[in-house]
């Protein structure tokens, strides 16, 4: 399939030439039925409405203990010729690692834990498979935040992703407070996608997961969807996981206090979702941001 013959099946068009219209999502949130999963009725129906379902204490703190100790195992060393290592532009400090799933035991069980993995079909109504899984790291006083977007913009331009059937896990393995730079998120707003203007930039990758410049939406943009949907922002212990669906408009700011922040994020694509070529790119991202096998996870 081509580039031209991809845009042509565009449900959600984007990084386009003129002024980025709102356009209404012609897809559900939840795909699923109370009958498939943990998550009860009235959940899922919220999840529906507000894009995001907060879990508290997924993980037990000796659980926490184990997977923290597993991000600085993964932080130390010399990591300049691993292109899957994503260090902070000022600093040089890790920023991020990406394919966590397939370099660490302990995360490879951690998603297909069934408190993990039955929460993701259940969403999606569907069998899943990995899109993306990383680590995220935002150390005190140094840590940057990232601006706003929404995940399947990009998702979409450049991977190659049709519809936003994809939802999200963030698990805090530090305490999220509201000022060490707590992921911020406008509820309700996955119901709306932003389309985004300019070309996307060949291997654009490369700076934007340093930080984004191309996929995201005006400040124009960001007003008006505070105004129509306001602003929450995820807290609470260490241990605790967010659920947000792929359209959800969110984003975090600068962590200027001493308390660091670290997660381990991964995203759950639906095999009924399977990625094309890109929709706004020459090329697809490589597979270790945008797994392209679609093989369904099993326990």
């Amino acid at each position: 399939m081509t580039l031209t013959d991809t845009r042509v099946d565009d449900s959600y068009p984007t990084r386009i030439t003129g002024k980025p219209e709102h356009l209404p999502r012609t897809h559900p949130t939840v795909w699923g039925t109370e009958a498939d999963g943990p998550l009860d009725a009235a959940t899922l129906a919220n999840h529906e409405a507000r894009g995001y379902t907060v879990v508290d204490q997924l993980l037990s703190p000796g659980e926490v203990q184990t997977y923290w100790q597993e991000l600085v195992r993964m932080s130390s060393g010399d990591h300049r010729d691993d292109e899957r290592v994503i260090t902070e532009a000022k600093t040089g400090e890790v920023r991020s690692i990406f394919d966590v799933h397939e370099t660490s035991e302990l995360i490879a069980e951690l998603v297909r834990d069934p408190r993990v993995l039955d929460r993701a079909r259940q969403i999606l109504g569907s069998e899943v498979y990995i899109h993306q899984s990383r680590v995220n790291y935002m150390p005190g006083f140094k840590g940057t935040g990232f601006y706003w977007h929404s995940d399947f913009e990009t998702w979409h331009a450049e991977d190659g992703m049709p519809v936003p059937r994809a939802v999200s896990c963030s698990i805090a393995l530090t305490d999220n407070y509201p000022f060490n730079g707590g992921l911020m998120v406008m509820p309700g707003s996955q119901r709306t996608f932003v389309q985004c203007a300019g070309e996307t930039p060949e291997d654009n990758y490369k700076s934007s997961l340093k930080e984004q410049r191309v996929g995201v939406p005006s400040e124009e943009d960001i007003t008006a969807l505070a105004a129509e949907y306001g602003i929450d922002q995820f807290t609470g212990q260490a241990g605790s996981a967010l659920w947000f669906d792929s359209n959800v408009m969110h984003g975090s700011s600068n962590n200027i206090t001493p308390y660091p922040r670290s997660n381990i994020f991964v995203v759950f694509n639906s095999v009924e979702n399977a990625l094309r070529e890109p929709y706004a790119a020459i090329e697809p991202r490589p597979a270790f941001i945008a797994g392209r096998d679609s093989t369904p996870l099993t326990r």
